[in-house]
Parts: structure tokens; sequence; C-alpha cells
């Protein structure tokens, strides 16, 4: 049975796919759809979009964005992050086209809504970003609005142990986008029992995916960057990991041997 996942990520800032740098420096790639649909050609397993100034900048959903998304027809499942403010945005960004959300200033702000989301899509469409550092030898949880830093919240804990959150996004902010350089020991420091990770941050080479993916905990991996460095990354990846619990390489509908 297939488990695990590789997730193709489209980093959009202003309105346009960008390459980002510990989410400090950015390169313009394009329009964010045309990402998207290569993606899904290209045989990812889950496609993650997310839209990193929404929140910060008090905006929404970008509905438009997904819009032109659902135009596409996709095979491939879409997560959609940012702005996600309550139930009701969670609930549009569904109604548009994604599968599932991902949530983070939620998680800071105002768990109730978290709840009542899961109410209204189930827990199961449900997944935490969780940027994480060490700082002084310690876990330390980012708020990418303010840039403060405090430790997991017990409320959040227990959101996770009442079954609200379905999977936890672990980000490694200081090492996003820079090759090879994921700290797996922030999987090691968030371990809840039954709480599947999904590791994103500095994930470039091939060892280190199948390490992480090695992880009884871990269902994915989640590659923004470094698939647009090459044509077919996805597929690349896949035919590497030849032999892990994961969808074969395909283009289209084909399955690449």
């Amino acid at each position: 049975m297939l488990k695990k996942r590789l997730i193709g990520v489209v980093t959009v800032k202003n309105g346009l796919a960008v390459q980002s740098f510990g989410y400090k420096t950015y390169l313009p790639l394009g329009r964010p759809e045309f990402l998207v649909e290569n993606l899904d050609r290209w045989g990812a397993d889950e496609i993650f979009v997310q839209c990193i100034d929404r929140s910060s900048l008090g905006l929404g959903p970008d509905l438009a964005l997904l819009e032109r998304i659902s135009r596409l027809g996709l095979s491939t499942p879409l997560i959609y992050a940012g702005g996600i403010r309550n139930a009701e945005d969670g609930c549009a960004v569904i109604q548009a086209a994604a599968d599932r959300v991902c949530i983070d200033a939620m998680l800071h702000d105002n768990l109730s809504h978290v709840h009542l989301l899961a109410e209204k899509l189930g827990s199961q469409a449900i997944i935490s970003a969780l940027p994480l550092s060490f700082e002084n030898n310690e876990l330390l949880w980012l708020d990418y609005r303010n840039g403060s830093f405090k430790k997991l919240s017990s409320e959040l804990l227990i959101a996770f142990k009442s079954g609200v959150l379905s999977e936890a996004l672990i980000v490694d902010w200081k090492h996003e986008g820079h090759p090879g350089q994921f700290d797996s020991q922030l999987l090691a420091a968030f371990q809840l029992e039954g709480i599947p990770l999904i590791a994103f941050g500095g994930l470039s080479e091939v060892k280190d995916i199948r390490s992480v993916l090695e992880l009884p905990s871990s269902v994915g991996v989640a590659i923004g960057n470094f698939l647009a460095y090459s044509e077919h990354a996805i597929q690349n990846y896949k035919l590497e990991l030849k032999g892990m619990p994961i969808r074969g390489a395909t283009y289209g509908n084909n399955l690449i041997s």
C-alpha cells in the first residue's frame, strides 16, 4: 500500500510564483497556475499552493487564483494555504478548487475557528503548518507575520491529540530554499503519537528525502524551489526513489518505468 507522498510546492507572493530562500529573498518564476499545471502533468502526488503574503497583509484567500487553477481540470489533489482567517474562508477555498487547506495564522489566533472548520470540512481536510527552529537548543514556533517565537502551546497540542488536525507540515524555515539543509531533528523533536508528518524546507538530495520517508511518522516530503531547477524534476526524484512506498513516476497518465 502506498503511504508516502512527494508534494510539489508553489510559493506565491504578490500574485506571482517565486523561489523563496528562508522566506526573506524571492526570485520571480511567473504565473502560479502554469507551475501547478506542470506539477499535475509531471506526476506530483499532491500540489501545495502557499500564498505567503495574504495573512501578513490582512487579506483573505486568493480566490481569483484558485478560480484560475480550477479551470485547469487537475487530476492531482490540491492543498491551499494563505489568508485563511476563519471557517468561512476555509470553506470558500474548498468550494473554489482545493481538496484540503493548510492553516498557520489561525493556529496562533483562534483555535476555536479551527475546531469549527473541522466540524464543517472534517479533520482530514485540515493540515497544520508549523514553522519550527531551535533557538538556544529550545524548539520554538515562528509566527511569520511579526517574526516572533514561542513554544508550541498546550492548546495546540490538545487540538492535535483530539484529532482536529489531520497532519503537521513541519517547516524548517531557516533552511527553506537552501539545498540539502533540512534539519531532521525538527521531526524528532515534534513527536505526537499518531500525528502524520510532512517535511518541508531545504530537502533537495535524494538520500535526505529517502531518510525522511523512511521515518514511521512521515507521510510525505514537500519540495518547492528544487522542482524549478530542471524539467520533470518530480519524475527524476521518483525514479531515484524506486522501492520506496510512493507512487511511481508518471507523465500525464502514463507510468514511467
